[in-house]
């Protein structure tokens, strides 16, 4: 029978997100818990529920630009797919898909001088023909969404899903969008290379120490601490910390991605406000200048017909004009998840060399082709030795 979360579990999530998991002690006051308690409560979620405690990068103040593919594989390329588009580095995301149609879901993080560059290395994916299509979606940062108690029934410690009163939350939740969903200005790059370490070991583990980090950058925690506060924290460099966690059964239970559009901004952020405390919602991002949200959800089987029919509920309202999805290969192997590209960062710049990166997938598809070759050579010899005896 399948682990179910308690709703002590949630109050220390909904604790960790508001205080930081660096500060459990804070979060075992607040909630009058001993510490050793939350911390094997921690313990406990990570190994039945593989809860994470990460760090959201605010990757505009980078100077990174967000980017989603979507690309449908050329039958029998799936693989192939998948290994030419993690050639690029700039990856932070990369999921085998299926449902819609069978192919990869993609989410990178390209440095905003260099985003033409990376439109002509997804054209020239397509012009390799290991996709039939393949569509790029530039976003503003994802704003991620911490589980709380909303929709937890705390007496029969369950979920209760509310899909009549999301309805009704659509049409009446204000109209004005959270700063990581909207438009930015322009991508300032305000980290330098220290910041860039520091941020990438907090993306890996929001616990870990601020003298683990300088022992493993060799330098000294006073410079750590003083990054940490006066660049990481002031300069707007995270967006928030991410309590990831699987809520419901692994078994039973479904990783989508989304795409919503909509007919006008205000809907948009009706319905964007709306899913900042669900608990199948892990995070939300916003199409740059389009009226459209891209979305990864996480839903028990039995309640995504029920998600979808609230979906049709809300076309027949107008308060959404379409909506499309896949579903995410979640098998070992079918997915990978990557923290910012430190390691191209060298002198107060992002080093993005497309001529590299272009050569890298031809590189790939030419060892799959031998690799083929070879695979029909021995084929058509064991045929002929077959004949033979």
């Amino acid at each position: 029978m399948p682990a179910n979360l308690a709703s002590r579990d949630i109050e220390v999530l909904e604790g960790l997100a508001e205080h930081g998991p660096r500060n459990i002690s804070k979060v075992a006051r607040e909630l009058d818990m001993p510490r050793g308690t939350v911390v094997s409560r921690i313990e406990r979620m990570s190994s039945l529920f593989f809860l994470n405690l990460g760090t959201t990068v605010y990757h505009t103040n980078l100077g990174l630009k967000k980017a989603v593919v979507l690309a449908k594989a050329t039958p029998g390329q799936e693989d192939l797919l998948f290994n030419c588009l993690k050639v690029n580095k700039f990856y932070i995301y990369l999921s085998r898909c299926f449902g819609l149609f069978e192919g990869c879901v993609g989410i990178y993080v390209i440095p905003v001088e260099h985003t033409a560059e990376f439109k002509d290395f997804v054209e020239e994916v397509e012009r390799m023909g290991v996709t039939q299509s393949i569509e790029l979606f530039w976003s503003t940062c994802f704003h991620t969404v911490n589980l709380t108690r909303n929709w937890f029934d705390n007496e029969g410690e369950t979920w209760v899903f509310r899909w009549k009163e999301w309805l009704e939350e659509v049409s009446s939740a204000a109209d004005e969008l959270p700063y990581t969903l909207k438009d930015p200005g322009d991508f300032p790059l305000r980290a330098d290379e220290t910041d860039l370490f520091i941020i990438k070991e907090l993306e890996k583990d929001a616990t870990v120490s601020l003298a683990s980090i300088a022992r493993k950058l060799g330098t000294s925690l006073q410079n750590i601490r003083y990054h940490y506060r006066t660049h990481v924290v002031k300069h707007g460099l995270i967006e928030t910390f991410q309590m990831a966690i699987l809520p419901f059964d692994r078994a039973t239970s479904d990783m989508l991605f989304f795409i919503f559009k909509f007919s006008d901004k205000e809907k948009l952020s009706k319905f964007a406000r709306s899913l900042l405390n669900k608990p199948f919602v892990f995070i939300l991002g916003k199409i740059l200048n389009e009226n459209s949200l891209v979305s990864q959800i996480y839903l028990p089987r039995q309640e995504f017909r029920n998600f979808i029919d609230a979906l049709s509920n809300l076309a027949r309202a107008h308060l959404l004009e379409s909506y499309d999805y896949v579903l995410q290969d979640l098998r070992v192997g079918k997915w990978s998840r990557e923290t910012i590209p430190f390691e191209f960062f060298k002198n107060g710049a992002w080093i993005y060399n497309h001529s590299q990166h272009v050569q890298a997938l031809h590189d790939q598809a030419s060892h799959i082709k031998q690799n083929t070759s070879a695979s029909n050579q021995r084929t058509n010899l064991c045929t002929q030795r077959e004949r033979y005896f």
